[in-house]
């Protein structure tokens, strides 16, 4: 039997799309087959949806064989999943931007636990939600997340463009990243203002060394807090870099301090880091 329509469903249990929460329900067939099968790569694997909704991907996912941890802190939404795909998957009241990876993962069948998180992301919730898993990344096989056309094109973004930025460096560094489909306002109910875009992250070991993550993050975000700064007098502002100052670091990274943080690469991120270190 077809899983029934986000308004359908609506009408069946008496609810709204709630805008305060973010939801707008992804009803198009063909996007909600392509992220499920970009989301579940083998039978049985373990899955975290997050956000899961009126359970339209989850039902596909359950379908693909995924082994699926529904994540929905909407009480509303969890009654939804349990009406409708009762025992098939198990349903986690919680805030999606405050898992833990590492315990979601100890249920996996793999030897090395590591799960595949995927889900249509409320736009509000879409930053930190990126780095909940960029901070638990070791956990993560793959992430196949819609999110607002915007920030996929972050994500995906090439050094020197004028998307190239904080987020793109930290998850590029952890992942190969791609931009899998476009999804218009039409394909949900309500249709959001804006277009939408599927973007999986693989996620595998860093191509470049660093010395120490957290300051690795400090020091790409002050690169790019004012884009105008050269890099030398955004390191030297943000106070990241080392009783040397930053002329030293930049000379052992063989990096120009009059160039700006946005043309860098993810592999002179990393040397300036070890740098400074």
């Amino acid at each position: 039997m077809a899983y029934p329509s986000p308004r359908a469903l609506l009408a069946k249990y008496g609810l709204r799309a709630k805008k305060s929460w973010g939801q707008n329900f992804l009803g198009d067939e063909a996007a909600l087959d392509d992220i499920a099968r970009l989301a579940v790569e083998r039978e049985g694997e373990r899955v975290v949806e997050l956000g899961a909704g009126l359970g339209h991907l989850t039902a596909r996912l359950v379908a693909r064989g995924g082994r699926v941890v529904a994540v929905e802190r909407d009480r509303d939404m969890a009654r939804v999943l349990r009406g409708e795909l009762g025992d098939s998957v198990e349903i986690v009241e919680a805030d999606a931007a405050r898992l833990d990876y590492a315990a979601l993962a100890a249920g996996s069948p793999t030897a090395t636990p590591r799960i595949a998180v995927v889900g249509n992301l409320p736009y509000h919730l879409t930053s930190p939600i990126l780095f909940s898993l960029l901070d638990q990344a070791a956990w993560i096989s793959r992430a196949v997340l819609l999110v607002q056309r915007e920030v996929a094109e972050r994500l995906a973004a090439e050094p020197g463009t004028k998307d190239w930025g904080l987020v793109s460096v930290l998850l590029q560094r952890e992942a190969d990243v791609s931009i899998e489909r476009i999804v218009p306002p039409g394909a949900f109910v309500p249709p959001p203002r804006v277009e939408s875009a599927v973007v999986r992250a693989a996620f595998r070991p860093p191509h470049e060394p660093i010395s120490d993550p957290a300051r690795f993050r400090r020091m790409v975000k002050a690169g790019f807090a004012q884009r105008r700064k050269t890099l030398s007098n955004a390191l030297r502002a943000a106070r990241v870099a080392g009783p040397e100052g930053p002329a030293a670091a930049l000379a052992r990274a063989g990096i120009d301090g009059g160039r700006r943080g946005e043309t860098l690469t993810v592999a002179e991120w990393a040397a300036l880091e070890r740098a400074l270190g």
